[in-house]
C-alpha cells in the first residue's frame, strides 16, 4: 500500500492555530491527516483559499475531511462536497440522521447523488454501539438503497459494537472508502480506553493484512483520543505500530 499513514486532526483539537497543528503532526512522524472541522471552516468559503494553501505549504496533505453530518439539505451539504473539490480531497467520512429515511429515502437520495456529482467518495463513520449507523444490518441495508455511500470503518467503534472489523472488511470490502485505525480497552463497566493501536483487542496485523490484500488505497487514519493536551508520544507509538504493516 502506497497511501500514506495519515492522523485525525481531532486529536490535536487543544492546537487550533495551524501553525501549531502542523508542528505536532510532524513531530509524531507523519505529514497527512483526515481534517476536522477544529482546524477548517469548510461552512465559509471565504476561508478556504486561505487554509488549502497553509496546508500546501507546509507540507501536509489532507486525505479526507469529517467526520460530517450530511444532512440531504444541498444548501448544507454542498459547502462540504465544495471544499473537497477546492483543495484536491477525495475522501470524506460522513454521519446523517435517520430522518434522511423519510418514507421515499429523498434525503439519503440526495446525499448519494451529491457524491456521484462532486466525484467524492463518501463513507459512513460508525460510533459504536450508541450510533444508529454502528450495525452491519443497518449498513447493508444503505449499502442496497445507495449508489455512492460506502463505509469509512472505525476498528474501536466496530469493536465497541461488538462487530469484528475483519468480518466488515470481508462483507464491505467493495464500499470501504477510508479506515480510522484506533483500539481500546474495557474497564469491568465496560468503559471504553483508547490505547496504542494494537495493544487492545484490535487484531492488528490480520486487519492490515486484509487491506493489503485487496490493495485497499483508501485513506488509513489513526485517531487516538486519550491525550489531547500531549498527544505526540502516544501517536508516536501508534504510528512505530502501523509503519512495518503498511
Amino acid at each position: 500500500m502506497n497511501q500514506p499513514i495519515a492522523i485525525q486532526s481531532w486529536c490535536y483539537k487543544n492546537f487550533t492555530a495551524l501553525p501549531d497543528f502542523f508542528a505536532k503532526l510532524k513531530d509524531t512522524g507523519v505529514s497527512a491527516t483526515e481534517l476536522c472541522g477544529v482546524h477548517a471552516s469548510f461552512a465559509d468559503a471565504s476561508t478556504w483559499p486561505a487554509t488549502i494553501e497553509a496546508f500546501k505549504a507546509a507540507g501536509v496533505k489532507i486525505v479526507a475531511i469529517g467526520v460530517e453530518t450530511l444532512t440531504g439539505d444541498a444548501a448544507k451539504d454542498k459547502p462540504k462536497f465544495e471544499f473537497c473539490k477546492a483543495a484536491g480531497v477525495p475522501n470524506m467520512s460522513i454521519t446523517f440522521g435517520p430522518e434522511l429515511f423519510d418514507s421515499d429515502f429523498k434525503g439519503l437520495n440526495a446525499i448519494d447523488a451529491m457524491a456521484g456529482e462532486y466525484g467524492t467518495k463518501i463513507g459512513i463513520h460508525n460510533h459504536g454501539g450508541y450510533d444508529w449507523l454502528g450495525s452491519d444490518r443497518i449498513l447493508d441495508y444503505v449499502f442496497k438503497k445507495t449508489k455512492n455511500v460506502g463505509l469509512h470503518m472505525d476498528t474501536a467503534w466496530a469493536i465497541d459494537a461488538k462487530q469484528d472489523p475483519s468480518k466488515w472488511i470481508e462483507k464491505f470490502g467493495s464500499r470501504l472508502t477510508g479506515m480510522h485505525v484506533k483500539d481500546f480497552t474495557y474497564s469491568p463497566k465496560r468503559e471504553p480506553t483508547d490505547v496504542v493501536i494494537g495493544t487492545g483487542i484490535l487484531d492488528l496485523p490480520k486487519v492490515m493484512g486484509q487491506l493489503k490484500a485487496m490493495n485497499f488505497a483508501g485513506p488509513i487514519v489513526i485517531e487516538y483520543e486519550g491525550d489531547f493536551a500531549d498527544p505526540v508520544p502516544v501517536l508516536k507509538d501508534c504510528v512505530a505500530k502501523l509503519k512495518p504493516l503498511m
